[in-house]
């Protein structure tokens, strides 16, 4: 069975979105890599005027997704031993760390979010990992759902065919990617790096390694000193 992903909303005509365009589109339209399916949790409610949500308990604005209707929605699935997700600016943030572990899975179930969220009976009860793409809210959790799915799928074996551009992208080593450069050799004045046209391997890739350095130090302070730890911890 292939890579799995399937998504409980309240908005199944979002999908697929980017999800099904370009090589990823292709791995899962025409080439069965992987699999997506939506699963309409309006069909679940158990009131007779179709509302799914309920007021906070405890007061305030807005309105909460009902554990019950969540819960028979779950129940319907063939969870399979896939993770369940949860996405929420309340979670843990989505790390490459995380989806080099959740690809490996048979697939992912994501629960999007409306709303002011979802009763969190239900989250612990059905065991969903709450996860952040972001530090930003969102609407709802669509748009969140299709990143992680992406982030997964590209990593499924020959969805994007070539093993070797997945080594040097950022986060990979705890380092972000390095610039890249393309035709034509000038453009508005700037010139392709020098040491990119020289043909020396090893120059190339001592230049490239000093850019992913510079670049996560510069915009990533954190990724910069978890490297440094991890480098002292292994002796570098």
């Amino acid at each position: 069975m292939p890579f799995t992903a399937t998504i409980l909303t309240m908005f199944p005509e979002a999908f697929p979105g980017p999800l099904g365009v370009s090589l990823i589109g292709t791995a899962w339209r025409e080439k069965d890599l992987w699999r997506l399916e939506t699963l309409d949790i309006r069909g679940f409610s158990k009131d007779k005027r179709g509302f799914l949500d309920d007021t906070p308990a405890g007061g305030g604005p807005g309105q909460v997704l009902r554990a019950d209707v969540i819960a028979s929605a779950l129940d319907s699935v063939d969870v399979a031993g896939r993770p369940l997700l949860y996405m929420s600016a309340r979670g843990r943030p989505l790390t490459q760390a995380r989806v080099r572990e959740w690809s490996k899975a048979p697939g992912l179930v994501v629960l999007c979010g409306r709303f002011e969220g979802v009763d969190q009976r239900v989250l612990d009860a059905r065991g969903f990992e709450e996860i952040s793409v972001g530090d930003a809210v969102l609407a709802g959790g669509e748009a969140a759902a299709m990143v992680a799915v992406e982030a997964c799928v590209r990593l499924v074996p020959g969805v994007l065919g070539e093993a070797g551009s997945l080594s040097e992208e950022s986060f990979e080593d705890g380092l972000l990617e390095h610039p890249q450069f393309t035709r034509p050799r000038t453009f508005e004045g700037r010139e392709i790096p020098e040491v990119l046209l020289s043909g020396h391997h090893a120059e190339v890739a001592k230049w490239r390694k000093a850019q992913r350095e510079i670049a996560t130090r510069e915009r990533r302070p954190d990724l910069w000193a978890a490297h440094l730890a991890n480098q002292q911890a292994k002796g570098d």
